[in-house]
């Protein structure tokens, strides 16, 4: 009798393809996360939407020896300045200038060049514009064809030529009009914080010829030499001098002429000016060392400085006092006039003003985290009685922000840093009420364990919000939203972020579209733009480290035991490229195949004997390995680029198994 054996069938082979890569997820367990994003990435940014590849490097620009604070830019001559130590240097160099390069030491004429020119790696010293800068982070706003520079210190413009103090070329108010002399008058002009003269204009009467004592609003006169003018029957102001046509009581504040200058010679018009000092201790200081602004203004014209950063507290003349929670704003299209009433307090005096945001016409003043109920709070500008007011209309609840520098914009968003991860104000769809979302749930797993996120500064380029805190950079890709409301409560849209290692940025900032960084060895680097020159993949000359990992592959059944048999990448192709694919098989990582051939093609322009090829095709390659992963619940997956001068973009990913019995 014939026996019939039944041959089990053989397990059917199946695939796990990964097309889409949308960037670093470090908050979930890595076996959570979701298939487009990796647990443990590096150094890859976007190609286009869903793709990567490696970032380039950057090279040395400029070296100015000391740490770089800040970057400023005075649009009207094209004028880049750099803060450096204590030092104001000027980054751009004039036509026709001359300096000796360090690395050719030969004499560099742009006399041919038009406009200004970038100054590469040569004598800083022949650009230093000014010292005394503080040893602290520096922003600028640019005002009236004025550069205004913050530091904390002092406040500084410059006009294009040269750097000067504020409270040296400073407005001089005229407090009162039309003023009797024993005092009243019309209140015209509030007192400047930023210096200590004021002007006082009295009418004489024609009752009044013989009247030489005039009374000024204050006493306590600094020794300062008062000014007075005289009104003349032609209109016109004629000075006369202390000491010789009058004398002054500094204590009680009276002017005394020796001839009585006798009624206005044009009726109605005030014939008496003078101008007398009183130096208010502190008021220079509530201006001078403040650190953070914006431009905003009547009916959200960017046409007035506000300012706010001042740390100062303590207690003065027996009381206590901070500013940690004041703003003061200038005059319209005027830098150095802050008046003395021209402030606000915002929120509980326990948490600090740490930046601001413009929402269509509104400004957002936003709190530090220690505000409990009103994180955000937003004001919008109008005229009463033709004086500027700029009332508060809303506020918002929320995270409180922990760094002063790290306020940008996110495509349409205003984004900024907390103790929580990067959150963006935003205006809810249905009933236009604005609330903070978090924005950054996938870069939190690890933006959240650096070290002084106080010190985080932050900048917006092209379509990245680029975050640098210790040597990292954690960027948002404003191309690439998730829509979500699983991922993080009060978030309905997350972006792709990624991760870049060995970039020591103090500052961020962009010239004609290149980005350009400051560090605190004080070099300027200047990031490479061109995706296929090899010399774009290095930092400063160090080779780049780029990772992408995979989320753990279990596919649809997790306790089935998998046996994995073949993977492939496919990948761009570049003049030269390779790429190390590892596998993690229970807990450890094993190489399964460094390929240094299969993803380049032949380039004379660039030929490299060490890395030749000769194949000619230019189109996408593949990189295979069959491999024996045996019996495992999951794998997980790492590409790695680590040579000097190599680019390596990813496209697509694929294994192949088998699974049968279950994890016992």
């Amino acid at each position: 009798m014939a026996v019939r054996f039944n041959v089990p069938k053989s397990p059917k082979r199946q695939v796990y393809e990964a097309s889409m890569f949308l960037g670093a997820d470090f908050t979930s367990e890595a076996s959570t996360v979701d298939d487009t994003k990796s647990p443990n990435t590096e150094n890859m940014i976007r190609s286009v939407p869903g793709k990567i590849r490696k970032r380039m490097g950057y090279k040395l620009f400029a070296d100015y020896g000391e740490t770089i604070y800040g970057v400023h830019h005075l649009s009207t001559t094209d004028v880049w300045l750099i803060h450096a130590g204590n030092k104001l240097y000027n980054l751009t160099a004039p036509k026709g200038s001359k300096w000796i390069d360090h690395i050719t030491n030969f004499i560099v004429d742009h006399e041919a060049e038009p406009n200004n020119i970038l100054l590469q790696t040569g004598d800083t010293s022949i650009t230093l514009i000014y010292t005394g800068m503080a040893e602290h982070r520096s922003v600028s706003f640019q005002l009236n064809q004025m550069l205004v520079i913050l530091d904390g210190t002092k406040l500084r413009v410059y006009n294009g030529t040269s750097v000067q103090l504020v409270q040296d070329i400073a407005y001089i108010p005229t407090l009162t009009i039309a003023k009797n002399y024993t005092g009243g008058g019309t209140d015209y002009e509030p007192l400047n914080l930023l210096q200590p003269a004021f002007i006082e204009q009295f009418l004489v009467k024609s009752d009044q010829g013989s009247v030489r004592d005039f009374q000024l609003t204050f006493g306590g006169l600094d020794a300062t030499t008062v000014k007075a003018w005289l009104l003349n029957s032609g209109g016109n102001w004629v000075e006369v001098y202390e000491g010789s046509a009058f004398s002054v009581n500094r204590s009680t504040g009276v002017v005394s002429f020796v001839n009585p200058p006798g009624p206005s010679p044009i009726t109605g018009e005030d014939n008496v000016k003078i101008q007398a000092y009183r130096t208010v201790p502190g008021y220079a200081d509530r201006v001078n060392h403040c650190t953070i602004g914006a431009m905003f203004g009547v009916n959200g014209a960017g046409d007035r400085l506000f300012i706010s950063g001042n740390p100062d507290q303590g207690i003065r003349d027996g009381s206590l006092y901070t500013y940690i929670n004041c703003d003061w704003f200038s005059q319209q299209y005027d830098p150095t006039y802050f008046a003395d009433t021209w402030y606000s307090k915002l929120g509980s005096d326990t948490s600090a003003i740490m930046g601001y945001s413009i929402i269509n016409n509104y400004l957002a003043a936003h709190k530090d985290y220690n505000e409990m109920t009103q994180s955000i709070l937003i004001r919008e500008g109008d005229l009463v009685n033709d004086e500027p007011v700029f009332k508060l209309i809303n506020t918002l609840q929320g995270a409180g922000a922990i760094s002063k520098y790290a306020f940008s914009y996110l495509a349409t968003e205003p984004v900024f840093l907390t103790r929580l991860g990067v959150y963006a104000v935003t205006a809810q769809d249905i009933t236009g009420e604005k609330y903070a979302q978090d924005r950054s749930y996938y870069l939190e797993g690890k933006l959240l364990k650096e070290e002084n996120l106080e010190d985080a500064i932050a900048y917006t380029w092209k379509d990245y919000y680029i975050l640098a805190i210790n040597d990292h950079l954690y960027i948002l890709d404003g191309l690439q939203p998730m829509r979500t409301d699983r991922s993080r409560p009060y978030a309905t849209r997350q972006y792709a972020g990624f991760y870049f290692t060995n970039v020591p940025a103090t500052c961020l900032f962009e010239i004609n579209g290149e980005l350009f960084f400051g560090s605190t060895s004080g070099k300027v680097y200047k990031w490479y733009t061109d995706e296929k020159d090899l010399e774009s993949y290095n930092d400063d000359g160090e080779a780049i480290t780029s990772v992408w990992e995979t989320a753990d592959i279990s596919q649809q059944l997790f306790y089935k035991k998998k046996t994995y048999r073949y993977v492939a990448l496919r990948c761009m192709p570049e003049i030269s490229s390779s790429v190390q694919i590892w596998a993690q098989k229970d807990g450890q990582w094993t190489l399964l195949k460094n390929d240094v051939a299969t993803l380049k093609y032949l380039s004379f322009e660039n030929l490299t004997f060490s890395k030749m090829t000769f194949s000619c095709n230019r189109t996408q390659r593949v990189t295979s390995a069959k491999i024996r992963l045996k019996k495992l619940p999951h794998v997980r997956f790492r590409f790695i680029n680590d040579l000097l001068n190599e680019p390596l973009g990813v496209n697509d990913f694929a294994v192949e198994y088998t699974q049968a019995g279950n994890i016992k």
